[in-house]
């Protein structure tokens, strides 16, 4: 009787990298781009990322879990210690490492600061560095990310890339597939994230919040899904609570006459239903809770511990 064929070829690679780099460096959408499906959010605001969540790529010749860590920060409040703590974890937990610098402005303290986290970890850990939005980049702000990585991480892959045009985004993954260790694969080829859609959803509603509040709401807002169900293939109904500080916060949340709730919620439908592929009705609602970023209680109701 003949052997079965392996599952996966014997030089099969599987593990965690870690992507590490200051708040809208661009962590979340260079994942989403490489994994072809939007699983993180996204927007224009800082620290969009709060939790660590896995995305997960499945090849022929290998597996990829990135691990899309919150920005590199300075915190002001528990969830942003909690934040920064996750960014630390993953780091140390991972197989390899994604280092991302934007190449389309200078570079700030958070960038060394990040890159004096990061050096301990780069003695043991293979350490990717991606050059990123070089669409859009200046010549001395590349210059400048090139002797920053020249002197402290001579011994790193270097690769620019762009998300939007899609630059060297394979030689990219080759040299991430380097940073892995021979495995089978460790999650199914089928799964793209460890998030569960309610979880997703969950995101995709403050992403909609961040691009269309004013500057001083966003931060103050975490959203919690009280109801997610399927009521079959094609269909999901969910109801949700917007989380803010201030009553003034929650007026702004409501809008004239709910005139922002409204887009609020038109946004977040179109982007869950495209991750879905169902039909969703949204239902949302707002509260207040006071200082909820410094009540340890309130942070692990909202999943952040």
């Amino acid at each position: 009787m003949e052997s079965p064929e392996p599952l996966v070829r014997p030089d099969y690679r599987a593990g965690f990298i870690a992507v590490i780099g200051k708040p809208n460096v661009g962590k979340s959408t260079l994942m989403n781009v490489l994994l072809r499906q939007k699983v993180a959010a996204v927007s224009p605001r800082p620290q969009t990322t709060r939790k660590r969540q896995l995305g997960i790529l499945t090849t022929e010749e290998a597996q990829i879990i990135f691990v899309d860590t919150p920005g590199f920060h300075t915190p002001k409040h528990r969830l942003g210690e909690k934040m920064v703590k996750a960014a630390l974890k993953a780091m140390e937990d991972a197989d390899g490492l994604l280092f991302l610098l934007d190449v389309s402005e200078p570079l700030s303290r958070e960038d060394f600061d990040l890159a004096d986290q990061i050096q301990p970890y780069s003695a043991t850990k293979p350490l990717v560095i991606a050059l990123n939005k070089i669409d859009i980049a200046k010549e001395e702000f590349w210059t400048q990310a090139q002797t920053l990585v020249q002197e402290r991480f001579p011994s790193a892959r270097v690769i620019p890339v762009s998300c939007l045009r899609g630059d060297n985004l394979d030689q990219l993954l080759a040299a991430l597939i380097e940073c892995l260790p021979v495995s089978e694969p460790l999650y199914p080829a089928d799964q793209i994230t460890d998030y569960y859609e309610r979880e997703i959803a969950a995101e995709l509603i403050r992403e909609a919040a961040l691009h269309i509040l004013r500057d001083e709401v966003p931060h103050g807002i975490a959203v919690r899904i009280d109801q997610y169900q399927e009521k079959n293939e094609n269909l999901a109904v969910i109801d949700a609570t917007i989380i803010v500080e201030k009553e003034t916060h929650k007026a702004i949340v409501i809008g004239a006459g709910g005139s922002m709730i409204k887009r609020i919620g038109t946004q977040a439908r179109q982007e869950i239903e495209a991750m879905s592929g169902r039909k969703v009705f949204l239902n949302l609602h707002v509260k207040v809770q006071k200082n909820w970023r410094k009540n340890e209680t309130l942070l692990r109701w909202l999943g952040y511990t």
